[in-house]
């Protein structure tokens, strides 16, 4: 009997006894090996040196301090490393996690506004196809259906624009300017329609994470979507708690589009997983704004800037930068990437194969051609036995269900620590295939591949 109370009642979850790189072992000794990182997390996989050593020297020191009164040298170098990464974005908080950043970042715009005399903005603009966090203000801007719908009468209002998805949103002979052009003209219609005085921001996954399967915005697109915000007086956040910090191939997606958000969130790459951790990075106008006012961040969190996961954080974000990891990731994602386009580039099933650096997902379909997909309960069931398939292969997998409007369609993320080698990748892709070809042989399965498409059960998400 255990005490814990699990994620899913229905089935127990496997327990960990030790891991290794990214090899994870099973009390009964089985070697499963992870393709995800867990959740797009351990980015140095398990168990490293250099970590583990830092981790005992940081404990040696001070662990933590109330952030009230004092702050610590670690907290401070990590700030200096992140602001280094990114001298646009300069001022640093740190938090607990991931949903913890994203919430602050939405009040921090608020504060942001009301310091400046325009407290009517009280509206927040997020994409449909999009996963923030699980606090009621962050679950009311994502659109991962099956996670906020029970909860929908309580979430704040929020209103939602069009994800950036080329595979599913580009229409026939439409160029990825044009494309990108139109999305960007649905985002100035929506804050004309709110009213341009009233919207405090747009909260966007640069690269849309586990709701989508890692999909990467088009050319351009970025750029257009900050010149309206920049235009209207609308923050621009970045929710980067997945993609950010190298897994992209870069430590920031927008590195090469020529703008620069007014804040970038975080999170789980932030200390790989050995401490839990997150950051918000703020623009110096941000931070001036409240400096010469009300001089004090309206929020307070017992574990800010606390000093033992911060110089853990630290030594990963060194270490990343010592072994020239994030170069490493873009290579590697891009091997990755030929790897399955070789070994399911023609499947019948496999419409997308699409994703930045060792961020990538496989977009599975009933019809490569028509782009038809499992739906619902159908959807849900695949990605289940998916999952217990590959695990019996020994491994790791990140299925999930809901990839085009949060009811239908399917993906499977990949994420692999960056320390995984070209051997590794291989096994990692050989193993998928197997399961997936199993997966799709067992007879419950292809009986819902066999089926006709069901009626269209989209549910579009337009405000909450």
């Amino acid at each position: 009997m255990t005490h814990l109370f699990y994620r899913s009642l229905a089935k127990d979850p496997i327990n960990i006894t030790s891991a290794e790189g990214i090899r994870l072992t099973t009390r009964d000794g089985q070697t499963i090996i992870d393709s995800c990182g867990g959740a797009c997390v351990a980015n140095l996989g398990y168990r490293h040196p250099r970590i583990r050593a830092a981790m005992k020297e940081a404990a040696d020191s001070v662990a933590w301090v109330s952030s009230a009164t004092f702050i610590t040298d670690p907290a401070e170098a990590l700030a200096d490393h992140l602001a280094s990464l990114e001298p646009r974005l300069p001022r640093v908080i740190l938090q607990s996690g991931g949903t913890d950043a994203v919430e602050l970042a939405l009040k921090l715009a608020y504060q942001w506004h009301c310091e400046r005399g325009e407290p009517q903005r009280v509206h927040y603009i997020s994409r449909r196809q999009s996963y923030h966090g699980h606090s009621l203000f962050t679950l009311a801007l994502s659109g991962q259906y099956d996670r906020r719908e029970m909860y929908k009468p309580i979430l704040p209002q929020t209103t939602f624009v069009s994800d950036c998805n080329a595979y599913r949103g580009k229409l026939p002979g439409e160029s990825d300017d044009a494309y990108g052009t139109r999305l960007a003209q649905e985002l100035e219609d929506t804050i004309q329609k709110l009213g341009p005085d009233r919207v405090a921001a747009f909260l966007v996954e640069p690269v849309t994470g586990s709701t989508a399967g890692a999909v990467p915005p088009v050319e351009g697109y970025l750029r257009k979507v900050h010149e309206i915000c920049v235009r209207h007086g609308v923050l621009l956040i970045f929710d980067e708690v997945m993609s950010g910090l190298g897994r992209v191939g870069r430590n920031f997606t927008h590195e090469d589009s020529g703008m620069c958000p007014d804040m970038v969130t975080l999170g789980k790459g932030l200390a790989a997983g050995y401490q839990p951790i997150s950051a918000i990075m703020i623009s110096d106008r941000i931070h001036q704004t409240i400096a010469s006012g009300s001089a004090r961040l309206v929020h307070a969190q017992t574990h800010m800037y606390q000093a033992f996961a911060s110089r853990v954080a630290l030594e990963v974000q060194r270490t990343i930068a010592d072994d020239g990891l994030v170069a490493a990731a873009d290579r590697k994602g891009q091997l990755l990437r030929t790897m399955l386009g070789d070994a399911l580039g023609a499947h019948d099933h496999v419409g997308d194969i699409r994703g930045m650096g060792l961020f990538l997902g496989v977009e599975i379909v009933k019809d490569r051609d028509t782009k038809a997909t499992l739906s619902g309960t159908d959807a849900s069931k695949f990605s289940a036995r998916i999952k217990d398939v590959a695990l019996e292969n020994g491994l790791l997998t990140y299925p999930a269900a809901g990839t085009l409007d949060g009811v239908s369609g399917n993906h499977v993320l990949f994420a692999p620590p960056f320390v995984a080698t070209d051997a590794d990748l291989g096994e990692i892709v050989d193993r998928f295939v197997r399961s997936l070809s199993q997966t799709l042989a067992d007879p419950g399965i292809a009986a819902l591949f066999a089926s006709q498409p069901a009626a269209d059960a989209r549910r579009p998400l337009a405000t909450t």
